[in-house]
């Protein structure tokens, strides 16, 4: 979740069970060939929204053929095929949080029902247009492994904005165009950099109580659970014995 740590989302996502990992695999898949269609082209090198949803795919282990096989069939994707849109979601969830939803649909009224759904079960609601996504911006954002000064000093001289440090490394956040730079940049340099995405950061943060905590992972869970939801950031700043 982007309210909190990069890094104990990297955990959540590398524990998941054999049926959240291929449900996993199909979202990429999905945005993959959105991503081809809507930019007009396979190559990752001329299409901005491509190279980020394939970086997306791998960091998720998505195999490298599934990946390939995405790119033909929407290359050669035939008249009449779904078109999936791009759209996004704003809600509310427990203890006052914001919660920001990127979906991909061929259905828009199925999409806002399902995700309607989900908020008046677990708790929450579904906000207008513009009601939270203020308190968002998009960023790059790159984990590393490595507290080393040189490493810093080199993700700012390639465009970095801001390194956070913790016992478990770096967290760097760039502009979005900017990512890829700062990327290759340390990977050239023989750095490892454990994930680089774009994603939708929280520009504050809402301390919860663990109660509140765990109902809003719930809320976050089940709406990460339905096909068309392809991420969910939220603003929370989660306690430590909850977020483990």
């Amino acid at each position: 979740m982007a309210g909190h740590s990069k890094w104990s989302q990297i955990k959540r996502k590398k524990g998941a069970n054999d049926k959240k990992r291929s449900a996993m695999y199909s979202k990429h898949i999905r945005a993959i060939g959105a991503a081809v269609r809507s930019g007009g082209s396979g190559d990752p090198a001329g299409n901005l929204g491509l190279k980020n949803a394939i970086a997306a795919a791998k960091a998720d282990t998505v195999p490298v053929d599934n990946i390939e096989n995405a790119i033909k069939r929407a290359l050669g994707a035939e008249a009449g095929a779904a078109e999936f849109k791009e759209v996004t979601y704003e809600g509310y969830g427990p203890g006052g949080t914001a919660i920001f939803i990127e979906a991909l649909t061929d259905n828009v009224n199925r999409t806002v029902a399902d995700i309607r759904a989900v908020f008046n079960k677990r708790g929450g609601s579904l906000g207008n247009s513009g009601s939270v996504a203020w308190q968002f911006e998009k960023k790059g954002v790159l984990l590393v492994r490595d507290t080393a000064e040189t490493v810093q000093e080199l993700a700012i001289e390639h465009g970095a904005e801001d390194i956070q440090e913790s016992e478990d490394g770096l967290e760097i956040s760039t502009g979005p165009a900017d990512l890829y730079a700062v990327q290759d940049a340390l990977t050239g340099a023989g750095y490892e950099v454990e994930s680089a995405e774009v994603s939708m950061v929280p520009s504050n943060t809402v301390a919860v109580d663990a109660a509140d905590a765990r109902k809003l992972l719930a809320v976050i869970d089940a709406l990460e659970e339905l096909d068309d939801v392809q991420n969910v950031y939220s603003n929370a700043d989660l306690p430590e014995d909850v977020e483990a």
